[in-house]
């Protein structure tokens, strides 16, 4: 079982994965001890001729054939049992100590319903430029990666805090899903505090080039309208004019984004229209 097993605390990991019919990949998540050590709820979204079992009592594993990143975080929150919680994917490195700075961090900040902390790239550069550790407001979740959010369950499940299905990886809008459930708990008014701690590393990704796909402008533009209502227009154009002077995106390209981001707010305001949606 999991040392933290022998503190009045006790963390489980909620791990989102595809496809997967070993453990094996666990390996690299925990290359400085053996993931045995360690409470894991595994959402392996797979088929039926595909499926992850678990013969640990401490590594739970559901087979899920539903899609969508934000369907299996939600499916991990609804069947999470560990007092405090760790978002995660199957791409990260852990941290020799990571469990136990969690489980410290929760003990000395008890106000504190959702903690996050700091990651590296693999080259042990900051993964974002950090601050010192302080309590979050709307501007700072912006910076936050959900593979380093940790809260307590039961904070989350008594303020019925989820992750919204339309966004995020195979939802409409490809982004934000983390951002928008930091929102959703500070509009629940509980407490979140950034720890300036290091938990794991993170393989740098192309997510700069991305920013002037045509999936992230159409998601941005999306998430514009949901927080700033009509000012997302412009929040739109800003967002345009920013990638454009760094190069995200060409001269010829600015208004074939601009649309594409008009038709991003169009698509988000049908949803308010049918009710799947609220601002």
């Amino acid at each position: 079982m999991s040392k933290v097993t022998k503190t009045n605390l006790k963390l489980e990991i909620l791990l989102s994965t595809m496809h997967r019919n070993s453990l094996d990949f666990l390996d690299k998540l925990f290359p400085n001890g053996s993931y045995q050590n360690h409470n894991l709820l595994i959402i392996n979204q797979t088929t039926e001729d595909c499926l992850l079992t678990s013969q640990f009592a401490n590594i739970r594993v559901i087979n899920s054939f539903t899609k969508g990143l934000t369907n299996s975080r939600n499916l991990a929150l609804e069947n999470a049992v560990g007092p405090l919680c760790l978002i995660a994917d199957d791409d990260v490195i852990y941290n020799a100590n990571f469990e136990n700075n969690i489980t410290k961090s929760f003990t000395a900040n008890t106000e504190a319903d959702v903690i996050t902390f700091k990651m590296k790239d693999l080259q042990g550069k900051d993964f974002k430029n950090y601050t010192v550790s302080k309590w979050h407001d709307e501007k700072s979740v912006q910076l936050v990666n959900s593979v380093v959010i940790a809260f307590r369950l039961n904070s989350i499940k008594t303020k019925k805090i989820t992750f919204n299905t339309h966004f995020g990886l195979g939802a409409t809008f490809e982004t934000a899903d983390e951002y928008i459930f930091l929102r959703d708990c500070l509009k629940a008014n509980l407490k979140l505090w950034f720890q300036s701690e290091y938990i794991l590393s993170h393989a740098i990704n192309s997510s700069g080039k991305a920013l002037g796909s045509n999936r992230i402008v159409f998601a941005k533009s999306a998430l514009f309208y949901k927080y700033s209502g009509i000012f997302g227009y412009l929040r739109l154009f800003k967002y345009l004019v920013v990638i454009f002077n760094l190069n995200y995106i060409k001269r010829q390209e600015f208004f074939t984004k601009l649309k594409l981001g008009l038709q991003g707010i169009l698509a988000y305001k049908k949803l308010i229209k049918e009710g799947q949606e609220t601002r």
